[in-house]
């Protein structure tokens, strides 16, 4: 799609690519908080909280155009457009998405066209999901006994047609993080142990990480096509493999959190 700018005129204002962070409104960096609130229009991904996007003013132009797998609500090119044409029609412009807008978040491909049209900008990096479900689930994601690297992978719906080169994942000292995976659960669990990695790894299921409504599910990556197709999983939810996960039963502080301010409320 050949993007169109406005002939004669130049871009009003600048356009900010913020990242949401994983859910948390407290997880927001001060910089993404104070442009979000001045925002004059904000164009939002699905993965955005409801808290997160009550901090923009009141009189602010609210645009959804979240992707999610089989849920999309807007094309790429179309939101690549968006953009340009707010660039040019409106001073402050924050196009939100969760995570961090580097990380399987297009956000270099939304860059590109702003560059193309002449539309300055800035880039307001966030906590990504993998660093925000795994500290949020207790899993560190390096650990000095059993994980000396980590990788983060997409885990999107062509994996049928363009499989990932499993063995560089096999490594028992890597901790692999999966966006977007559950729907292929079956293919990255056979990929890799076919690759070699053993069975028997734990694995898990992070949930709406960082909100009340986080779980984390964990299995053996011989049973991550189970877990994934669980019914009681709610999306957006990522996937932890790795000896790392072993430790979300002694660490995972923000689940006991939840579970000892249930417990007060019992009391009240």
């Amino acid at each position: 799609m050949e993007l169109v700018a406005i002939p004669g005129q130049s871009p009003r204002g600048k356009v900010y690519l913020i990242g949401a962070g994983p859910g948390d409104p407290e997880l927001l960096t001060m910089k993404a908080w104070r442009c979000l609130q001045q925002a004059d229009v904000v164009l939002y991904d699905a993965l955005v909280s409801a808290e997160i996007l009550a901090l923009a003013p009141e009189d602010a132009e609210m645009i959804a155009v979240g992707k999610r797998a089989g849920k999309h609500s807007a094309h790429q090119d179309d939101i690549n457009q968006l953009l340009v044409t707010k660039g040019f029609t409106r001073n402050r412009v924050v196009r939100l998405k969760g995570g961090d807008p580097f990380i399987f978040g297009r956000g270099g491909e939304e860059l590109q066209s702003l560059v193309e049209a002449g539309i300055p900008f800035e880039v307001v990096p966030g906590i990504t999901a993998a660093s925000g479900a795994a500290a949020y689930g207790g899993i560190p994601l390096t650990h000095r006994d059993c994980a000396q690297s980590v990788s983060f992978v997409t885990g999107h719906c062509k994996l049928k047609s363009e499989p990932l080169n499993w063995r560089q994942y096999a490594d028992t000292n890597q901790t692999l993080v999966v966006y977007m995976g559950t729907l292929n659960a079956g293919i990255i669990s056979r990929g890799l142990i076919d690759a070699g990695r053993a069975a028997d790894t734990p694995v898990a299921i992070v949930s709406k990480a960082s909100t009340p409504a986080q779980t984390v599910m964990t299995a053996t990556l011989a049973s991550l096509p189970e877990l994934a197709a669980s019914p009681e999983l709610e999306m957006p939810a990522l996937i932890i493999i790795g000896e790392v996960v072993r430790y979300t039963e002694q660490m995972n502080w923000f689940a006991q959190q939840q579970e000892s301010q249930s417990k007060l409320q019992q009391y009240r």
